[in-house]
């Protein structure tokens, strides 16, 4: 039988709230006779959105009141100060007290990364948490990070990006020996700002899966597992790619709608579309980790519906499942451990 997992769900944040979070939770407790969720906010609200469920579900369907709610544009530093009892705040301390092994939200990103920095504080070694998420490809996923919590960043931060990349790639999906790119603007030694070049020496000087620098195509064509970049890059291509997928669903559509016969076209294809708008459908990929933080922490897409946030809960429980602040902790030892001792030298 499968060990008990109990996780904290910020039932107000994101665009939906609790309309998306609950029938998310209702659903993974279904699917997972295992897995407790403490729904975290405002009481008689999340009551109403329960009433009815059989018993063997409400008992794995905890609420646990908060009477505030961290707004999506809100500044970070007011949520964090001003908002103590916001929904977010409090499920992010149920995992520091221990009484939640993970946390799952899809509010404010900079609110959210600011509490969890707050709150749970860094691992041991890592200066800055990033985002990280799986991306689809040719070969399956690629993971990318950091996706927007780190606009500016040195050399070392991206160093450590890497390495917190490659755990997640192992542990998550269980890829023996991941390669680690650096996203630049070729793949050349050349060229590149000094950030990336400075970052590629301390990559190449250590034991990862270094395989040098990767460009903007090498995100989708499986070449590597792990791209690593600072958070302004990444947040600005993962947008661009979001758009892209809505863009040519759009054209799809307009093109079998354009004519009957288009339309006929349109409905013997229908099967291999689905197929495809399965295999890139963004909720799939809906999830991206905080990691470097001593506890597990979700950004849900804050306009997710229960499908995408299910999926969330479920990349949160794949992460205490495998351990991942703790395998982060152990990687990041052995290479600033290997790193000391070069200096030493």
């Amino acid at each position: 039988m499968a060990k008990p997992i109990t996780i904290s769900l910020d039932a107000m944040g994101g665009d939906h709230g609790p309309t998306s979070v609950v029938p998310a939770a209702i659903e993974m407790t279904k699917k997972y006779e295992h897995l407790t969720l403490i729904l975290v906010g405002r009481q008689e609200l999340l009551e109403e959105h329960l009433r009815g469920l059989p018993a063997r579900l409400r008992d794995r369907l905890r609420i646990h009141h908060a009477s505030e709610v961290v707004e999506m544009h809100e500044p970070p530093s007011q949520a964090l100060r001003g908002k103590k009892d916001s929904s977010m705040r409090v499920a992010i301390n149920l995992v520091k007290d221990g009484a939640a092994e993970a946390c799952v939200s899809a509010g404010n990103t900079g609110a959210l990364m600011a509490t969890g920095r707050f709150v749970l504080k860094t691992l041991p070694g890592i200066d800055r948490p990033a985002i990280i998420s799986a991306i689809p490809s040719q070969a399956g996923h690629t993971h990318m990070l950091d996706l927007g919590a780190n606009s500016d960043c040195s050399p070392e931060h991206l160093y450590q990006f890497a390495i917190m990349g490659s755990v997640v790639a192992q542990a998550i999906y269980n890829i023996p020996r991941p390669t680690v790119g650096l996203l630049n603007i070729g793949e050349e030694e050349i060229k590149g700002n000094e950030t990336v070049k400075q970052a590629a020496k301390l990559l190449n000087q250590s034991s990862l899966n270094y395989i040098g620098f990767v460009e903007g195509t090498d995100i989708f064509n499986g070449r590597v597992d792990v791209v690593v970049t600072d958070g302004f890059v990444g947040n600005v291509t993962l947008k661009a790619m979001e758009g892209l997928s809505r863009m040519i669903n759009l054209r799809i559509r307009e093109e079998f709608s354009r004519n009957a016969l288009t339309k006929v076209q349109g409905a013997i294809s229908m099967p291999v579309l689905r197929a495809l708008k399965r295999r890139l459908d963004p909720r799939s990929y809906n999830g991206a980790s905080l990691v470097g933080l001593k506890g597990i922490l979700i950004k849900s897409h804050g306009s997710a519906d229960s499908v995408a946030f299910a999926n969330a809960i479920r990349i949160a429980m794949l992460e205490v499942e495998k351990q991942v602040p703790t395998r982060i902790s152990a990687l990041l030892e052995t290479h600033v451990g290997g790193r000391q001792q070069q200096q030493a030298v």
